[in-house]
């Protein structure tokens, strides 16, 4: 396996050994968590991909991390630190091109995903740089207001593909941010799949097959082996 060499501490494993084009899974955790949550999800992910679950950079206590720190304000808006914000989607997306380079995966065949802080990642990432990816999967995410200004030109999604799935019942980052997500999203010329499904903030079996099964149509569509 191709020694990787990336400004996060992660965990990877490969693609199947009789994949001939394998694809790029980056996996971005919720705040407070850290790279070894989501990488629990690597066995159970299409052969094909190539799976790198990502640590956040900010500290938060030993083995707790964020993409950004953020204040819950007395009326439940949320304010970030921009700047921590920025600086995260900078290296993400560094990252992802470096990590798709190395290995010689194409943006093609990149796919990012999180869930709630790392689902507002991997969709930033997709909505300001889509040059780098082919798909997000947003797992009880939101859009932030500080990157609505960044998104890139309408015809750069061409070809692109978003999930946006929720808890309908999720109580820390309400059912109304996905649909929000979604509504940007059909006025784009991207792919959108996903629904909200019963339970509060967690993936649940039903939310995680459907995931799986879309990861599984975005190789088959491209003939991918």
């Amino acid at each position: 396996m191709t020694q990787l060499h990336l400004p996060f501490k992660f965990l990877e494993q490969a693609a199947g050994p009789n994949v001939r084009e394998p694809w790029l899974l980056v996996l971005m955790h919720g705040v407070g968590s850290n790279e070894q949550d989501l990488f629990g999800l690597a066995r159970l992910m299409p052969p094909q991909f190539h799976v790198l679950s990502l640590r956040a950079p900010y500290v938060l206590s030993p083995d707790a991390y964020a993409w950004f720190e953020f204040q819950v304000l007395a009326d439940g808006e949320r304010r970030i630190n921009e700047e921590q914000e920025r600086e995260s989607r900078f290296l993400v997306g560094e990252m992802v091109a470096s990590a798709s380079q190395q290995l010689g995966v194409p943006p093609e065949r990149v796919v990012v995903g999180g869930f709630s802080q790392g689902g507002i990642m991997a969709l930033s990432l997709l909505l300001t740089q889509p040059a780098k990816v082919r798909a997000a999967m947003v797992w009880h995410g939101r859009l932030l207001p500080q990157v609505a200004a960044h998104i890139a030109a309408p015809e750069a999604f061409e070809g692109k593909a978003l999930w946006v799935s929720h808890g309908s019942a999720d109580n820390v980052i309400p059912p109304g941010a996905a649909e929000a997500s979604r509504e940007l999203a059909r006025g784009l010329p991207l792919a959108l799949s996903g629904a909200d499904f019963p339970g509060g903030h967690e993936i649940r079996p039903a939310e995680l097959q459907g995931a799986l099964a879309w990861l599984q149509s975005l190789g088959s569509a491209a003939g991918s082996s």
